[in-house]
């Protein structure tokens, strides 16, 4: 059974930052790639940012310079940087792990979500 608990979401004002993260737990052998989506109501889920195991990372281009991407593989757990946030960056927020098991099975588990809300 492996399980990811997000934490971090909040009420900020725009231009604020908040930092997000996401911890993985279970029968886990090794996480490959770690990512973040988010879905606006009204609006599909979108991919925000993912960082491979070896630190490659990559963002949506309305984020690019203001949120950054990090891991920490001895704590099987993923953060989100966010800074200059701006009210269109309010979501709910899901971190995505692509993993495999000790038993071998390799899948992609998702968080429940943690609401980022940005507004005077």
């Amino acid at each position: 059974q492996v399980q990811l608990v997000e934490s971090g979401g909040g009420l900020v004002q725009p231009g604020g930052s908040l930092r997000l993260s996401c911890a993985a737990s279970g029968s886990i052998a090794s996480i490959n790639v770690m990512a973040w989506y988010r879905q606006a109501p009204g609006k599909e889920r979108e991919l925000v940012a993912f960082i491979t195991s070896r630190g490659t990372s990559n963002y949506l281009d309305s984020v690019k310079g203001r949120f950054t991407i990090s891991r920490d593989n001895a704590k099987n757990t993923v953060y989100l940087q966010m800074n200059n946030l701006k009210p269109e960056d309010t979501a709910v927020y899901y971190c995505k792990d692509s993993l495999l098991t000790v038993t071998g099975y390799g899948s992609y588990y998702w968080g429940k979500g943690t609401l980022v809300t940005v507004s005077s």
